[in-house]
């Protein structure tokens, strides 16, 4: 499903949909309180949680990815704990990018495995015992800032600075999860991810850590001689077609696709016609590469993405923030 269009409009502007949907928001907003009740098992090592209050992709994965490296650079083993959407591997499963697949542990696990070990389950309490069985002496959490099951010694939010907040309205009557002032309440920090085109730095409380850093695509294997055929099945597609245009790429098409999307065989079949029609070639995220079969991740062009920061002094920060006063 796409999201709806009212979700981005100002919250000034957000319609007739959003104010008819707002009691289930109410419902949704009361029910995400009740549930953050709960209690959190506390592990032996600080944790590490970059989630965000709205749905979809804001770049906390590029963001652990980037975090881990930082933490493996300081003589630390970190572990990664994800959901693992869409995967249907039981709770505490450690990711094995040469047996699992998508359909197994879902796509960012397997990214995320080939750094640091991922462990993926609902249950983060349950993935977190095992890392730590297994030597992990910090974790990284990438999402689940609304999941209770494991205490965040320090929780970042991460904001896509297109968006922002969209209509500041909770599910089904805008795109967050819970209030933004109920979320920063517990946050230790707030990451801006690209250019703050929403003022979202000046709705911040005073006194909350606030950093940013932007997304660059990696084109070097994109060809610039053929036309090209661009999909991306992410959380705002629209943003990895743009990061192209800005590498001087233009793509011929351009398709998009939900977040996490498993790719069927016609729709392959279809991208593999579309590109040799064109006598062109295929791109994609490296999200969507995993989703794919083996003969079309063999055709297509992968795009990765790299983490710049505003200032390198932030990303030493929050190690120090996670790493430096939480450690037991």
């Amino acid at each position: 499903m796409q999201p709806p269009a009212f979700w981005w409009r100002p919250a000034t502007n957000a319609g007739l949909p959003a104010a008819l949907l707002a009691p289930l928001a109410h419902i949704y907003a009361a029910a995400t309180a009740r549930r953050l009740r709960r209690a959190s098992w506390q592990a032996p090592v600080p944790v590490l949680c970059c989630g965000n209050i709205g749905v979809g992709g804001a770049g906390k994965t590029p963001l652990v990815m980037d975090l881990a490296q930082r933490a493996i650079s300081r003589g630390r083993r970190p572990a990664f704990l994800s959901r693992g959407y869409g995967g249907r591997a039981r709770a505490g499963t450690r990711v094995d990018p040469n047996r699992h697949t998508a359909r197994d542990v879902g796509d960012e696990p397997l990214l995320l495995a080939c750094i640091a070990p991922c462990y993926v389950g609902a249950d983060r309490a349950v993935s977190a015992r095992r890392a730590v069985a297994d030597g992990a002496d910090c974790l990284l959490m990438d999402d689940g800032f609304q999941n209770p099951t494991l205490h965040q010694d320090l929780a970042l939010v991460v904001v896509d600075g297109a968006v922002g907040f969209g209509n500041g309205r909770v599910l089904p009557a805008g795109p967050l999860r819970e209030p933004v002032a109920t979320a920063l309440a517990r946050a230790g920090g707030v990451v801006i991810m690209g250019g703050d085109q929403q003022g979202i730095a000046t709705r911040l409380p005073d006194g909350l850590p606030r950093f940013a850093a932007t997304l660059q695509p990696d084109t070097q294997s994109v060809p610039r001689n053929r036309p090209i055929i661009a999909f991306a099945g992410i959380g705002r597609p629209a943003k990895f077609f743009e990061g192209l245009a800005q590498r001087g790429i233009h793509p011929a098409r351009c398709l998009a696709f939900p977040d996490h999307h498993a790719y069927t065989a016609t729709e392959q079949a279809r991208l593999h016609r579309l590109a040799a029609q064109a006598g062109g070639c295929l791109v994609t995220t490296q999200k969507d590469a995993v989703r794919l079969n083996a003969a079309l991740r063999a055709e297509v062009h992968t795009v990765g993405l790299q983490l710049a920061w505003t200032n390198p002094a932030m990303p030493e920060r929050i190690l120090d923030l996670w790493l430096g006063t939480t450690q037991r």
